[in-house]
């Protein structure tokens, strides 16, 4: 029972346990699938906005946002508390069925791209791309790109908070600085 804490071990927890004590730790993010968030979105009384993710398994920078935005403390409650949250696969395989239309994998080159995530990110396959949208499924704006969280908490909070309706980004933008 003496080898079980060795001090590799023991330094593993104390690290752990300073990790969580100063509250730097990832925040759970309840991601949905677009099905899910359309349906919702159609359902509530009240809906939400939707947020897309749109990534590949590919993509270094989607895996840094994922860390480093998304799970930030305050980037997550914001989202929850405004958003749909989605994550899409930009090369996704499975059909997406959206306002009369099914939109599929495109096979082409070495992998390939889905066409709903293309039209989405209207044309531009970059990644990441976040997806702003409506309460009724409207596109508000794309956002290509790596984002840390203050400037993209900035923009989620343009559109969350309805500022898009009275004020133009640039007027804004300044304004947050």
């Amino acid at each position: 029972m003496k080898t079980i804490f060795t001090i590799p071990n023991k330094t593993l927890l104390y690290l752990l346990f300073a990790f969580i004590s100063t509250g730097t730790y990832a925040q759970e993010v309840n991601w949905l699938s677009w099905e899910e968030a359309a349906e919702l979105a159609a359902s509530d009384k009240n809906p939400k906005k939707v947020f897309i993710d749109v990534y590949t398994d590919w993509c270094g920078w989607c895996k840094k946002m994922d860390i480093d935005t998304f799970q930030n403390p305050e980037v997550a409650a914001y989202m929850s508390k405004n958003y749909y949250m989605v994550k899409m696969d930009g090369e996704g395989k499975e059909p997406i069925e959206f306002k009369g239309k099914t939109y599929k994998f495109v096979p082409t080159g070495r992998k390939g791209y889905h066409e709903f995530a293309a039209a989405l990110m209207q044309g531009k396959m970059s990644y990441p791309t976040t997806i702003f949208l409506d309460e009724k499924l409207n596109m508000l704006s794309p956002v290509p790109g790596y984002q840390k969280p203050e400037p993209f908490l900035n923009i989620a909070r343009y559109f969350g908070d309805d500022i898009y309706k009275e004020k133009d980004w640039k007027s804004y933008a300044e304004q947050s600085k």
